[in-house]
C-alpha cells in the first residue's frame, strides 16, 4: 500500500508525492488527474529508457488518448537548451496541446529538463515527476524548480513550475549502481542536518539497512526526508527567503562540480560542500569542534567523499562568485547553527571560503607530509 504526502502551494493543496514499491499504481494516480483523454509524452534518457521505458509506456497504452516517448542521450552534458528545443520539436510533431502532459521518467537531469520544457511549451503544460534516482527522489523532483545548464553553469536558465504529481517507485533504487545511489544520499543527509536532528540520528541508527537498501527502511527514510523539503518549500515556494537553506553544501559544491568538469556526481559535490560549510560553522563558533568532526565523518560510512584532489582553491572561490545564488554581489551561504538548524549568512568572506576549501582539499603535499 503506497503512502503519500500532499504539498501545498500558497497554502492550497498543489500535488501529492506518492511513495510506492512498484509502478503498479501509476496509472491509477494519473487517472485521478484526468489523463484518460490526454496525450502523454514520457521524457527519459537513453539509460533509463533501457530499464524502465517500455514498462512505463506499456502501463499507459490504451488507457489515455495516446502515449509516446521521447528519449535523449543520458548525461549532464545534455542538460541544455538544445535538448529542450528537440523536445519542443517532438511535441509539435506529435500535436501536443495545452491539455496534454509530460512525464519525466529519470533522474534529476530528466526532471529538470522536462519541467522546464513543460513550463515553456505553449506557455505551460502539465507534467509529472517519476524520479528514478535517490538524488531526484530526495531533492530535485520536489518543489517545482526546473532548469538547464548554460555554458557550463548549473541551472542558470530555468523557471518555477510545480508538477501535478510526484510518483516515487522506491524499488528502482535497487537498480542504481552503488556510487550513484550513495551520491543521492547526500541530499537525504542534508535534510536532517538543516532541519531535523532526530531524523539525522535515525539515519545513523539505520545505517546498515540504508546501505543494504532495505525497501521498508528506504520508504520511511524518503517519507521523512521529503517531509523536510515539503515544509521548507511550502513556506517559501519561489525561494525568496527561507527556502535557500536547502542550498546547504551547494555553493562550494557547485563550484567543485564545475571545476572537476562534472567528473564527480552532484551528490558527491554536495557532501564536500557540506563538510566545508560545517567547517565554517565551527570556525564561527556555531558548531563545536566535536560536532564538526561528527558531521564530516558521518559521510564516510555512506561512501561519500570528505576531501577532493585536483582542484585550485582560488578557482573554487572565483566560481562561487558566479553562482546564481549571489544576491547584490554577496554570496548567500548556508551554515549550521546546530545540527538540525541551518541559517543563511551573507557575510562570509573570501578568506573564510578559501579556508573552508583548503580544509577539504587533498593535495600532493598532503600525501608526502
Amino acid at each position: 500500500m503506497s503512502r503519500r504526502l500532499n504539498v501545498l502551494y500558497r497554502k492550497k493543496p498543489c500535488y501529492d508525492i506518492i511513495f510506492a514499491q512498484s509502478f503498479e499504481e501509476l496509472w491509477e494516480e494519473l487517472a485521478l488527474l484526468g489523463c484518460g483523454d490526454r496525450k502523454l509524452c514520457i521524457v527519459t534518457d537513453s539509460r533509463v529508457n533501457e530499464i524502465y521505458g517500455e514498462e512505463v509506456l506499456g502501463l499507459l497504452a490504451g488507457k489515455c488518448a495516446r502515449a509516446v516517448k521521447y528519449v535523449f542521450p543520458c548525461g549532464e552534458a545534455n542538460k541544455t537548451l538544445d535538448t529542450v528545443k528537440e523536445i519542443y520539436r517532438f511535441l509539435i510533431g506529435e500535436g501536443f496541446d495545452r491539455k496534454d502532459m509530460l512525464l519525466a521518467l529519470g533522474g534529476g537531469v530528466t526532471g529538470d529538463i522536462t519541467g522546464y520544457a513543460a513550463a515553456t511549451y505553449l506557455r505551460g503544460i502539465d507534467y509529472v515527476q517519476i524520479p528514478t534516482t535517490l538524488l531526484a527522489q530526495a531533492d530535485s523532483s520536489i518543489g517545482g524548480k526546473t532548469g538547464v545548464d548554460f555554458d557550463g553553469f548549473k541551472n542558470m536558465v530555468g523557471a518555477f513550475k510545480m508538477p501535478r504529481l510526484v510518483y516515487m517507485n522506491l524499488a528502482v533504487l535497487r537498480t542504481l549502481e552503488e556510487r550513484q545511489y550513495f551520491a543521492g544520499f547526500a541530499e537525504v543527509m542534508k535534510h536532517g542536518l538543516i532541519r531535523d536532528a532526530i531524523f539525522y540520528e535515525w539515519l545513523i541508527e539505520n545505517m546498515y539497512e540504508i546501505c543494504e537498501r532495505d525497501l521498508d527502511v528506504l520508504e520511511e527514510m524518503m517519507v521523512r526526508s521529503c517531509t523536510v523539503k515539503k515544509l521548507v518549500v511550502e513556506k517559501d515556494p519561489e525561494e525568496q527567503g527561507e527556502r535557500a537553506i536547502l542550498n546547504f553544501g551547494h555553493t562550494i559544491g557547485h563550484a567543485i562540480e564545475k571545476a572537476k568538469n562534472f567528473q564527480l556526481y552532484h551528490g558527491e559535490c554536495v557532501a564536500l560542500g557540506a563538510v566545508a560549510a560545517a567547517y565554517l560553522s565551527w570556525k564561527r563558533e556555531l558548531l563545536s569542534m566535536e560536532e564538526y568532526y561528527e558531521v564530516r565523518d558521518m559521510f564516510v560510512p555512506f561512501y561519500l567523499p570528505i576531501s577532493v584532489e585536483g582542484i585550485d582553491p582560488g578557482e573554487i572561490l572565483r566560481l562561487t562568485k558566479s553562482d546564481k545564488k549571489m544576491e547584490s554581489g554577496r554570496i548567500k551561504f548556508v551554515l549550521l547553527k546546530k545540527i538540525g538548524r541551518a541559517v543563511i549568512d551573507t557575510d562570509v568572506t573570501d578568506e573564510e571560503i578559501l579556508a573552508a576549501v583548503n580544509e577539504i582539499y587533498f593535495s600532493e603535499e598532503d600525501t608526502h607530509a
